[in-house]
């Protein structure tokens, strides 16, 4: 029986004196991470939280962050990390829906204070409580169990309102083995976290590079000149961006170069990953392994990987994400539950223990998640005669027109290939004539005319897929697309202002 308690214990007891994180001005061992932990732990138990409460975390990137993000689950409560991107009203209904006890914070809570019995600003009473608490005990100390609920992520929002992912201490442990062999990590690893620690792809890797006894290097928000500085200073061996950060560190990169020699694997998940991006990336860092990771919150969230995707830019698996990882199921079912032999699309079911338990308080979205005990991924997908999975679209993104049916993220990536495309997304609006119509929005790159641009566009367009998938219209816009926080484009967002009134 194992709790995230476990990669602290083990970090403590055999690399004790190795530098456990690196954030700003501050750098602690793991036998001062572990303590502070401890009183992290005793300082919420003097506030009146017990096992099994919730505890929601409001900041940027921090080494208090990480802390908090072991010690709550090591001390048997349950860590809610909160989206710093939400509206008051959002965060509010979160804490409301998983009644938190207690709000970790590194701003003025305003009226979510009204909302938990306590408020603790980091870092000045973050730091007080620590001083003043007792250590407690963590793991079995502490009561935690394997199969208790260890953190609670609320989605990301792209497909309605947000529900609470419920993740037992078994998953995530679970998850940190799959993860862990998949990229091979190794005490001698420094990992750049600038990914957003509010969701479970910036999270996920922190507990296997612990257990190792690696460093972290906190970015408190993302930005690539920092990011890349910081590459460099503490020569960090590899990092797991989504491809928007990706594309800003190879175009800050090409403005202002440094030394990013000591980077070993540079991963990506959470959208598709543009063809002529996965080129530019490798020529940016060019001794590193190109990974595609592929997963959801509800998974974990790791699920497949394709290792180094560098092999494969002008080869049939390009495109693909690989293999499931050693312990995961993965499966394609048509409309009736069936399974899918190689070459035919369905949607995406995964099996194994890194799968969450449920949704928080919501039987009805828990059922309707799991077919026969595999979690609908809602992605669509085909396996290759290998088992090499390739993710086609969203279930909810694919667009039907004219009675065909239309993969956005293959017209997303035609165009990605044009030289003056920075971000694009591809929808279906409602049509009189088609039933649905392909829609294209668009930001192109600075420096790029946009007269006649868009028939640039769909002249490309027509050269490499077939008319139905051609946009019916290409709208241009100068502000970036905007994203949820694991960086997905917001296509639902998006969608809504094509509907009519």
């Amino acid at each position: 029986m194992l709790t995230l308690a476990d990669p602290l214990d083990h970090a403590r007891t055999y690399s004790a004196r190795r530098t456990a994180v690196i954030c700003g001005e501050t750098s602690m061992d793991y036998a001062t991470l572990y303590e502070r932990c401890q009183r992290l732990v005793g300082g919420l138990q003097a506030l009146g939280v017990r096992r099994g409460d919730r505890v929601g975390i409001l900041s940027l990137n921090c080494h208090r962050y990480i802390e908090a993000f072991f010690a709550v689950p090591a001390g048997g409560m349950v860590i809610v990390p909160l989206n710093t991107r939400l509206a008051t009203a959002e965060l509010a209904t979160i804490l409301a829906d998983a009644r938190c006890t207690v709000l970790l914070t590194d701003r003025d809570p305003g009226e979510l204070a009204g909302l938990v019995d306590r408020v603790v600003q980091m870092p000045e009473e973050y730091e007080a409580m620590l001083a003043a608490a007792e250590p407690a005990e963590l793991g079995d100390g502490a009561e935690a169990s394997e199969n208790d609920l260890a953190a609670m992520f609320f989605t990301g929002g792209t497909t309605g309102r947000s529900k609470g992912v419920m993740l037992t201490h078994r998953n995530l442990i679970a998850n940190t083995y799959h993860k862990s062999m998949a990229l091979e990590f190794s005490s001698d690893d420094v990992f750049l976290a600038a990914p957003a620690l509010f969701h479970v792809a910036g999270t996920a890797a922190l507990h296997g590079l612990v257990w190792r006894g690696a460093t972290s290097v906190v970015q408190a928000s993302f930005e690539p000149g920092g990011a890349l500085d910081l590459i460099e200073k503490h020569r960090v061996t590899f990092a797991i961006p989504v491809p928007t950060m990706l594309a800003a560190l190879v175009n800050e990169q090409a403005r202002q170069p440094r030394d990013i020699s000591s980077v070993r694997l540079m991963g990506h998940a959470a959208a598709a990953m543009p063809s002529d991006l996965l080129r530019r990336i490798h020529a940016t860092f060019p001794s590193a392994e190109l990974v595609h990771c592929y997963g959801a919150t509800e998974t974990g969230p790791f699920t497949c990987h394709l290792a180094h995707e560098e092999r494969h830019l002008d080869g049939t698996l390009l495109g693909s994400c690989g293999i499931p990882a050693m312990g995961v199921k993965v499966k394609v079912i048509d409309q009736t539950g069936s399974t899918l032999t190689a070459g035919e699309v369905g949607e995406i079911c995964v099996r194994g223990s890194n799968i969450m338990v449920g949704y928080w308080e919501n039987p009805e979205a828990t059922a309707a998640a799991f077919i026969d005990g595999w979690y609908r991924t809602g992605d669509l997908g085909r396996f290759d005669t290998d088992g090499n999975l390739f993710v086609v679209d969203r279930a909810k993104d694919m667009i039907i027109s004219g009675g065909e049916n239309v993969y956005s993220v293959e017209v997303e990536e035609v165009l990605a290939r044009h030289p003056a495309v920075a971000e694009v997304a591809v929808f279906g609006v409602p049509d009189p004539h088609w039933g649905e119509a392909v829609h294209a929005v668009v930001r192109p790159r600075d420096g790029f005319a946009t007269d006649g641009l868009v028939e640039a566009l769909l002249a490309h367009c027509r050269q490499a897929i077939a008319g139905y998938k051609v946009p019916k219209r290409i709208d241009l816009r100068t502000e970036p697309l905007p994203v949820s926080g694991p960086g997905k484009v917001l296509k639902r967002q998006l969608r809504d202002e094509y509907r009519p009134a």
